[in-house]
Formats: structure tokens, sequence, C-alpha cells
């Protein structure tokens, strides 16, 4: 396992001295180079000048329009990574390009000869405001400097609008940014207009321990073989969890260091579905849901298995019917954070493009059909549930510890549904340009997050109604008082590092069941990385990562857990399996190959 502290190494003060190593500890083969960039840009300008090179600063009549210096990152991740110079005079431009399609002009972003890129977020534009200088990645990792403040931020302004344009196809104007977003979330493409006093709120770190304040070079881990071909991590919160690969389901047993295989597996003799791509565990985690994809790329499933965990048998088959006709289902999920632990459960939640509904195991008279004199696979019973005319493209859902539900789209847009109506959302987040992926929500209902495939999103649901109450957006409209997100990022080395082809998936919340009991961290998985957030640290309008920031708030401070091959998915265990020592339960990390459970250190800082 390698770990590192996310920082481009250009200038690093006193505070940053435990971050001085990446992949520190290295134990896999690609993870054994690390990065330790310390050339800084203002390093090379210094002995370029003191070469006596013709560097002198243009005068006002004679400087070129545009005027920049270009910088490129080599080395990767070997020790002798650095920035060098790649061009000391040269001019940036946006400039409009119909690509293949000469009625769908979009913007690009060009430096010179050298660089030349779509404006998108696919970039990772990171902003040092204090330097003056942008990062991004382009077939590669690149610098900008500008010779001004002024220039800075006229750059960064115009990237911003050409992402806007490029993204919705209008041209970035105040009345245009309120027909994509609306007033009420007009903050959120004005984060300097938006009300973001429930951030300035947000619990003292203090209140509880956090990766933040410990060592980040002592994490403890072991690792077993997985029997191959995973395609799901379920963890339990009791005694099991389970992986699921091509052979069949795998048991695990739970500890408070992590997970040890047990030995037993459920065979899928006779399966003739594809390998299950969902599993979700019901009825105190003695039975577990088994979807199937009907074909290859496509989530969709038409029907479900269940498996008795206790005797290791598929028990049924069943089948996602609605007016006697077959539908499918794209996702399911128990109605709460923690229903699976309750042994009566018998109902759970179905998501499909335009479908979100609760499904019944029973009959509608409340008796548990009986599979075994049953001549065809049992129906499933909607027991309620909307099926919406018009194109939503629902693509992920997450519920709260009150069954209140959150669903994420292909447009971006993040929906907050009642636990008591699921036909109309209470808030409707607009998008900022990417599908949601993946979502989550804590326990409380207070904080969401969404994944996409280059940043992860994280709202707060927060707002006070007409009577001062403090509510959250699942229970009522949020009015014009919405607080700006704020956006999780790699650095653009990170980016650079993680594959262009490699994208951010299923970013979550560590887990607890239980009023009172907050969450402490975020991961989400990119490639062959486990990118680890500390959630107070990302809520804390103070942090570091947010000075000279223009436009959103983007955090770019997380630890990296490197495997050697590419990550199926990263989750944190359930709360009650955090020890005294330890800021948070264990990481769990599957990859095709491997288990890995990772503690935090509790040792803090000298």
């Amino acid at each position: 396992m390698g770990t590192a502290q996310s920082r481009e190494g250009l200038e690093v003060s006193d505070s940053d001295s435990d971050y001085e190593e990446r992949y520190k500890d290295a134990e896999t083969p690609s993870a054994a180079a690390s990065v330790s960039v310390s050339n800084d840009l203002e390093d090379v300008d210094a002995k370029l000048k003191a070469l006596k090179l013709k560097y002198q600063t243009p005068s006002s009549s004679s400087a070129k329009p545009n005027a920049v210096k270009l910088y490129l990152h080599i080395g990767g991740n070997t020790p002798n990574a650095k920035w060098i110079v790649s061009d000391k005079h040269t001019t940036y431009a946006f400039v409009k390009d119909s690509q293949n399609d000469p009625n769908d002009d979009v913007w690009f972003l060009t430096v010179g000869s050298k660089v030349r890129v779509r404006v998108s977020s696919e970039m990772q534009l990171k902003m040092f405001g204090d330097q003056h200088r942008v990062d991004f990645v382009a077939d590669g990792v690149w610098a900008i400097k500008f010779p001004s403040d002024d220039s800075y931020r006229r750059f960064v302004t115009d990237f911003q609008n050409c992402v806007f344009e490029n993204v919705y196809g209008l041209e970035c104007t105040e009345e245009n940014k309120v027909k994509i977003y609306g007033k009420e979330f007009i903050g959120w493409v004005k984060p300097e207009a938006a009300d973001d006093s429930v951030w300035e709120d947000a619990v003292s770190a203090d209140d509880f321990p956090s990766l933040a304040r410990r060592r980040n070079d002592l994490m403890e881990e072991f690792e077993e073989a997985a029997n191959g071909g995973v395609q799901t991590l379920t963890l339990g919160a009791l005694d099991n969890s389970f992986m699921v690969n091509d052979s069949g389901v795998h048991v695990y047993r739970n500890f408070d260091r992590g997970i040890h295989g047990k030995g037993v597996a459920v065979k899928f003799d006779g399966f003739r579905q594809q390998t299950p791509s969902k599993a979700l565990l019901m009825r105190a985690e003695t039975n577990m849901m088994l979807m199937s994809p009907l074909k290859d790329g496509k989530p969709h499933a038409s029907k479900l298995h269940q498996l008795d965990i206790e005797t290791g048998k598929i028990v049924t088959e069943w089948k996602f019917e609605k007016d006697g006709a077959d539908i499918t289902m794209r996702d399911i999920t128990n109605d709460t954070k923690g229903s699976q632990l309750d042994p009566s459960e018998s109902t759970f939640l179905g998501l499909d493009d335009n479908r979100l509904c609760q499904w019944d195991m029973r009959e509608k008279k409340g008796i548990v059909q009986n599979i075994a004199t049953a001549s065809s696979s049992p129906v499933l019973h909607w027991s309620q549930g909307h099926q919406f005319s018009r194109g939503t493209n629902f693509q992920c859902f997450a519920t709260t510890g009150d069954a209140s539900i959150v669903v994420g789209s292909l447009d971006g847009k993040i929906r907050l549904y009642s636990s008591t109506s699921m036909r109309m959302a209470k808030t409707a987040f607009p998008g900022l340009g990417s599908p949601i992926t993946s979502v989550d929500v804590t326990y409380d209902g207070k904080w969401v997050l969404g994944t996409t495939d280059t940043y992860l999103v994280l709202i707060c649901t927060l707002f006070t109604d007409k009577d001062g109450k403090t509510k959250t957006g699942f229970s009522g409209r949020m009015g014009n008082r919405i607080p700006a997100p704020r956006l999780l990022k790699l650095t653009p080395l990170d980016s650079h590092l993680a594959g262009a082809s490699n994208k951010f998936h299923g970013g979550h919340f560590s887990w607890v069941t239980e009023n009172g009991k907050q969450e402490r961290h975020l991961v989400a998985t990119v490639g062959k990385f486990s990118v680890i957030w500390d959630f107070q640290q990302v809520k804390n309008s103070a942090h570091e990562c947010y000075r000279n920031q223009q436009g959103l708030k983007s955090c770019y401070c997380y630890k990296i857990v490197l495997k050697d091959e590419s990550i199926v998915e990263s989750r944190f265990m359930h709360d009650k399996f955090a020890v005294s020592d330890s800021p948070e339960a264990p990481l769990v990390v599957a990859t095709p190959m491997k288990v890995s459970s990772i503690s935090l250190s509790g040792k803090r800082r000298d």
C-alpha cells in the first residue's frame, strides 16, 4: 500500500511539513516511487534571471496581450519530478472551434503552440491566486503564470464563462445564469452572493478526532486474496461483510481492525444471470438481494434473486412488475440507512430512469408470499412510488436515517424527496454540467455528496424557514437562502497520474446509523487511488484550500491510498468498529484480486 497527501510541492510552508512526502512507506511496485516535487516556479524564474537572459518585463507599450509564462511538469511520480519552463514568453487565447460539427462551436484554450485543450472540468484547473497562477491537465500537467493580479483574474473569469457556454450552449450572461439555475440558486454561479452561514456554523473541529490533526504517515493495513473477479463490496454492520465475484458470494468476518475472509462462499451453481452488479443486505443481514444486469454495459435488471445467507441458498427469484407489465430497475437500496438491521424488513426502494418506488415482498394483505408453492417467479408488490412522464434520467439514489430520499440524475440535478412522498421533490439542486453517477447522504440528512467523473460536489441541505426554524431541504422548500456547494477535486498532478480514462466513482460518507453521531470522512475511488477527505476540514470556511479562489470553493486536501490495480470500491466500515485510538472505523478497499483493510492511525503529531 502507498499513501499520499495531496500537494504540488511548489510552495511548502511550516504547516505543510507533514505533507513532504507522497506515497510514503510504499509496499507495492507502483507506489515505490515517491513524489516530492520541490522545484517551485519562483525558483525557476530566479534561475532564469540569474542567467541574464532577455527576461525584462515588457513595457506597457510593447507588452503582448494575454502574455504569460508556460511551465510543464515532468517526471511523473518519480523522485526527479519537477517543473520546467516550456515557454517563458508566450500568449494564451480562448478560441471557438466547431470540431467535427459546424453547428456545435465550443471554446478551446490555446497557449502558444504548446497547448490546445477543450475548456471543461476535465482540465482540472486549479487556481493559485496569491501566485497569479493556474495549473491544469492537457496531455500533461501545465502551469500558467500571469504578470499581474488583473491579468490572472481576467483569465479565470473568461475560463469560467467558457465552461458555462460549453456546458449549456448559452452565452454566460446574468439572464442565462438565471435561466439555467433559477433565482434561488444564483449563488451556485455567484458564490460571493450565496448565504454561507451554514458553512460558518459547522461544528468545531475540536468536537471529535480528525484525520487532519494526526500523523499522515501512520496507517495500518492487512490484505488478502479476494478469489478474483470482484464485482461488488457489501459491508455489514453486524458480524459479516460480503464480496460478490463471478463464482459466488464470499463471506468475511467483521473485526475492529477490518474484515477477514472466513473461507465460506455461496456458489452460483445453476445461476442463469450475469454476475450480480448490486447486492443489498436485508432482514438483520440474514438475507441478500442480488441484482444482475440484463445486458453488458447496462445496469437495468428485470429480476432479483434473494439469497438466504444462513442456508447459503437462493430462495427466490423476484420479478419487477407494474400494472401487469414487466418493468426494469437500475438500482435498489434500503428504505433507510439503518433498515438492513431490522429483522422484519420486507420492503426496499427501487430506481429506474423515470421511476422511483418502494417494493414489498409481501402480498397486499401483509402475508409473506409462499415461494415454495409458486408456479412462476413471484411478483414484487409496487407499494408506493411514481412513474414520471418526462425524462428525469435518474441514475442513483440513497436514503437518510428517517427514510428521506436523494436522487442523482444524468443532467447533474440532485433531487430531495421527503419520507412521505415520491411524487414531487421538495428541493431540486441544479446540475453543474456533469452527470451524477453516485450519491450519498448523511444519516441526519444535512449533507449530500454527489459524484461526477471529475469532481465530487458537497451540498448542505440546511435552511431557515419563515418562522426561524432550521430544516433540511428534504422537509421543505429552501427558498432563496441556499448556500453554494463545495467541490472536492484531485490536483492536476494527481488527476494526470490517475490516468485520463479513470473517473471518480462511488463517493461515500463514513457510515453511522444513530442519531447524534456525525460522519467524519468522505471517500471516493479513481483508478488505483482511494481518496479520503476529512469532512470537518472540507466544511471549514477558513481552510487554506479556499483562500484566493474565484467561483465555487474547491478542496484539494486529501489522503490517497494507492493500490497496484484498479479499485472496485472503497467503503468505511460501520462506526461501531472504530476503536478508541483511531479517528475512524477501518476503510475497506476492494480490487479485483485483493481486499485490504486500513486503520487510520490514532497517534497525534509531535
